[in-house]
């Protein structure tokens, strides 16, 4: 019967919902999903336990900028109390990049349950009204992270897809900003993308594309 099937879940919205339980993806501590990035792991409160993409489709990754330093961020979403974190965040200095939340997992980020469900939250250390704090290694680093997240999950690489948390439908947030640069980052995105098909078919394709935590 498919009611005795589901799982009944509650989420930060304070609403009951139904949903089919995923596949219980094997997780390993301090396990990520993106090669080369280092986890710092958010608090349990702050995002949802799940298997996506296989109890939900992962069509969107959301652009943030944090209204902070990279310390303070990371300290938020480690605070239980915040209520709220993203996937990852991004330095401005050098493009270093933490990851809090795993992929499968829902994080609250998007400030929309259904957009939490269905995208990649990028934090990006700076403020909307700094443009000095997008950095060519944060452009770069962060679009070489959204390129491989379309990969894993075949999202096409266009801005009906890739988009800023302003544009999330309810959203009350202003970020990424005017100052956001989107042709300069999608155009990085594209690059990036482009890169890793031209190495994949250079070497017969035979490498995995999707990190450790893709098994």
């Amino acid at each position: 019967m498919l009611a005795a099937a589901a799982a009944l879940t509650w989420d930060k919205t304070s609403r009951l919902w139904w949903r089919l339980p995923g596949v219980d993806k094997p997780r390993k501590s301090g396990e990520v999903d993106q090669p080369g990035v280092s986890w710092i792991a958010a608090s349990e409160a702050n995002l949802r336990f799940a298997d996506r993409p296989d109890d939900y489709v992962i069509d969107r990754v959301v652009i943030h900028v944090t209204q902070s330093d990279f310390r303070t961020a990371v300290k938020v979403f480690r605070d239980p109390l915040h209520a709220s974190a993203a996937h990852y965040i991004v330095r401005a200095s050098d493009g270093r990049t933490v990851q809090m939340v795993r992929e499968l997992d829902v994080a609250y980020h998007a400030g929309n349950r259904g957009y939490n469900e269905r995208s990649i939250g990028i934090e990006h250390e700076g403020f909307v009204d700094r443009p000095q704090n997008f950095t060519e290694e944060m452009y770069r680093s962060s679009a070489e992270l959204t390129a491989r997240i379309c990969e894993r999950y075949r999202i096409p690489v266009d801005r009906e897809h890739i988009i800023g948390h302003n544009e999330v439908p309810g959203a009350d947030h202003t970020d990424p900003g005017r100052h956001w640069d989107w042709k300069r980052y999608m155009s990085y995105v594209r690059q990036a993308r482009d890169g890793s098909s031209q190495s994949a078919g250079n070497s017969g394709g035979s490498g995995s594309s999707g990190g450790s935590g893709k098994s």
